[in-house]
C-alpha cells in the first residue's frame, strides 16, 4: 500500500549526485569529473578535494567540455560531465551527437537543474526537452531518478554501463523516499506498489507526487500500481505490458514535455502490444516561467490533484 512508504528527509536530488561521484572517485581511479563553472550547484567539493588530479574545470564553455570528455574516453577514463540540464543537452546538442553518441563514446551526462522545479531562474534555464532530445539518439541511455538515495545509487552504477548515459536530477529539496544504499539496475523498473485499476508510471520529482495520487486514490477505493520508470531507456517493456496488461489504463507522469518524454515511451510499447487508455501529466507544448517550484507545478498541471484526475479520466475511459 503507498500509504506504507515513508519520507525519510527532505533533500536535493543534486545533493546525490555529489554523494554518489565522491563515493565512486573512492572506488574507481578511472572515473574523472569535468564542469563548466558549477562544481558548487553540482556538489563536488569533496570529490575535488580527495581528487583534485581527476577534476576539470572548463569554464563556461560547455560544447568544449564534451569534446574533452569524449577524448578522455579513449585513453580508458570515465568522465563524468556536469552542469545545468539545458546546458547539459540544448546548447551542446551537435557535441553530443557527433562525439558522443556516434562515436559511442563511455561518457555519462550528468544534468542538474532540470524541469520546472528549477523555479526563480525561468524559462532559459527550465529545459523540459532534454529528455525527448537525449532518448532520440542512437545508444544513448537516458536515467530520471526519483530523490536523493535513488540518484546516489544511479550515480555509481551507471559508472559500469560501458557507453553514454545522461543522468537527470533536480534543484530544490524534495522527499527521499527510496532505501538508503539500495541497488540500482538500469533498464529495470521499480514497482512501487501493485494494483489492479489503475497504473501510474512516473519517473524523476513526479514519483512522489505520484505516491501522494495514489494514495488518495486508494482513499477512494481504487486498487493502485505505481511504476517509476527511472531508466526511460532502455525501457523496461516487460514491466510495462505486465503492468498495463493487469489495469487496462494508465497515467504518465513527468516534469517534462508530454511530447518526446516518458509519456510517448509508454503510448509506444501500448499501441504495440496493447491499446489502452492513457492520460499524460507533463508541460503541453510549452515554455516554463520564473516563480517557485511548487507554484509552478500547480500552474502547469503536474501538481498531486491533476494526477488524481488524470486517473480517474482514465478508469471512466476503460468503462466506456
Amino acid at each position: 500500500m503507498l500509504k506504507d512508504i515513508q519520507v525519510l528527509n527532505e533533500k536535493e536530488t543534486r545533493g546525490g549526485f555529489g554523494e554518489g561521484i565522491y563515493e565512486l572517485g573512492k572506488k574507481n581511479k578511472d572515473v574523472v569529473v569535468l564542469t563548466a563553472d558549477l562544481a558548487g550547484s553540482l556538489k563536488l567539493a569533496p570529490f575535488i578535494k580527495d581528487f583534485p588530479d581527476r577534476f576539470f574545470q572548463c569554464g563556461i564553455a560547455e560544447a568544449n567540455m564534451m569534446g574533452i570528455a569524449a577524448g578522455l574516453t579513449i585513453g580508458g577514463k570515465i568522465p563524468y560531465t556536469t552542469t545545468f540540464a539545458n546546458f547539459s543537452t540544448g546548447r551542446v546538442y551537435d557535441q553530443i551527437r557527433q562525439s558522443v553518441a556516434y562515436s559511442g563514446k563511455n561518457v555519462k551526462i550528468c544534468a542538474s537543474h532540470a524541469g520546472l522545479t528549477l523555479g526563480e531562474d525561468g524559462a532559459t534555464h527550465q529545459i523540459l526537452e532534454d529528455i525527448g532530445l537525449m532518448k532520440m539518439l542512437p545508444g544513448m541511455a537516458v536515467v530520471v531518478p526519483c530523490d536523493f538515495n535513488q540518484t546516489k545509487a544511479a550515480t555509481i552504477a551507471i559508472a559500469d554501463y560501458d557507453g553514454p548515459v545522461y543522468l537527470r536530477f533536480g534543484r530544490p529539496k524534495w522527499p527521499n523516499f527510496t532505501p538508503e544504499n539500495q541497488p540500482f539496475e538500469l533498464g529495470k523498473a521499480q514497482v512501487l506498489s501493485e494494483g489492479t485499476d489503475i497504473t501510474l508510471f512516473a519517473c524523476g520529482h513526479l514519483v512522489w507526487k505520484a505516491v501522494e495520487a495514489g494514495r488518495i486514490l486508494e482513499e477512494k477505493g481504487y486498487s493502485v500500481e505505481l511504476i517509476n520508470i527511472h531508466t526511460i531507456k532502455p525501457l523496461d517493456e516487460a514491466a510495462v505490458r505486465r503492468s498495463i496488461e493487469k489495469t487496462g489504463c494508465a497515467v504518465t507522469c513527468e516534469e517534462h514535455n508530454i511530447i518526446g518524454g516518458l509519456g510517448d515511451a509508454i503510448a509506444q510499447v501500448a499501441a504495440r502490444y496493447r491499446p489502452i487508455p492513457i492520460e499524460y501529466i507533463g508541460t503541453r507544448d510549452t515554455f516554463g516561467e520564473s516563480g517557485k517550484p511548487a507554484e509552478l507545478l500547480k500552474k502547469y498541471g503536474l501538481d498531486t490533484p491533476n494526477i488524481v484526475e488524470a486517473a480517474e479520466k482514465a478508469m471512466q475511459r476503460k468503462k466506456g
